[in-house]
């Protein structure tokens, strides 16, 4: 018998057959977010990973499930796939009613498990990513005043790829220019102009941190990006932190996905679907903030 007041998360993420590190940061997320206890059940589910998402809310006892997508971008996964799967009933896009960055939630029946699904939008478009953004670059630097004299590069894979995740790009990249707390601030991109391979051409600041807008840390973030922008000419071999290029100083950080902070977003989303989670969102802030150098 299942308690009608028990809340369920669900984190769900894209996973991989290849690579061992792409389900981390959803398990990483699901268990910072548990540790707060606000939810009673907290689990993950993948499309190329076990638990599979196709049998992940078969492993919920809460009747009252909260399901957001650990992607960046809101496009065939989050529309189509993580739906079909979910086997959420009578899905249809429209209810999002987003121009592509706006999706909030839906409320929807897994009629097969008999549960009331709030389904959110994805972390990558939510406005609370741009600290998690800022906070990459605070952790890569080891300054948590980073800013004055440093360029701030996003890169994404481009709008050939995906135009949604281009949007993203340049919706966080806006919006840390807004706060000017750095130089300059640019989007970039893997497979169109501005290239991410030209980096220093766009900035005159000597240091520049360069934040990929990706889930987790996998072939484009290892080894494209880092070659691509001449941090290395093997991947293999590694690079510096920061690394010297055409006379600038290039603070690359890895994956925005990968900082504990993203489990904040996890809960801010879940939270606008309906979900009572208390204090838990000043809370995780709190434990996930850098903590300040020893003398």
């Amino acid at each position: 018998m299942t308690d009608s007041n028990a809340q369920a998360l669900v984190v769900v993420a894209h996973g991989s057959h290849l690579n061992p590190d792409s389900s981390a940061p959803a398990n990483n997320h699901a268990d910072t977010i548990r540790e707060t206890g606000v939810f009673d059940e907290v689990r993950t589910g993948f499309w190329k990973e076990e638990p599979s998402l196709r049998e992940v809310l078969r492993t919920v006892e809460a009747d009252e499930v909260y399901v957001v997508p650990l992607f960046i971008s809101e496009g065939y996964f989050t529309e189509q796939v993580i739906p079909r799967e979910l086997r959420l009933e009578e899905w249809d896009v429209d209810q999002w009613d987003s121009d592509g960055l706006s999706a909030d939630s839906a409320t929807l029946a897994a009629g097969d498990v008999e549960k009331t699904v709030h389904y959110c939008g994805p972390v990558g478009t939510h406005e609370s990513m741009t600290d998690v953004l800022i906070r990459r670059a605070e952790s890569v630097t080891g300054d948590p005043d980073v800013g004055p004299e440093f360029g701030f590069a996003v890169v994404g894979h481009g709008t050939e790829r995906n135009e949604n995740s281009a949007k993203a790009i340049e919706y966080h990249a806006d919006r840390i220019r807004e706060r000017g707390r750095f130089d300059e601030v640019q989007a970039l991109y893997m497979d169109e102009e501005p290239e991410v391979d030209d980096v220093t051409d766009y900035f005159e600041s000597e240091d520049i941190v360069v934040v990929p807008l990706f889930v987790s840390d996998g072939f484009h973030t290892q080894e494209d990006i880092p070659e691509d922008m001449g941090l290395t000419d093997d991947y293999q071999l590694g690079y510096d932190v920061p690394a010297g290029v055409d006379g600038h100083r290039i603070w690359y950080a890895g994956a925005v996905g990968t900082e504990a902070l993203t489990a904040d977003v996890v809960l801010e989303r879940s939270a606008e679907g309906g979900a009572d989670v208390g204090d838990a969102v000043e809370r995780v802030r709190e434990r996930t903030a850098p903590k300040p150098a020893s003398d």
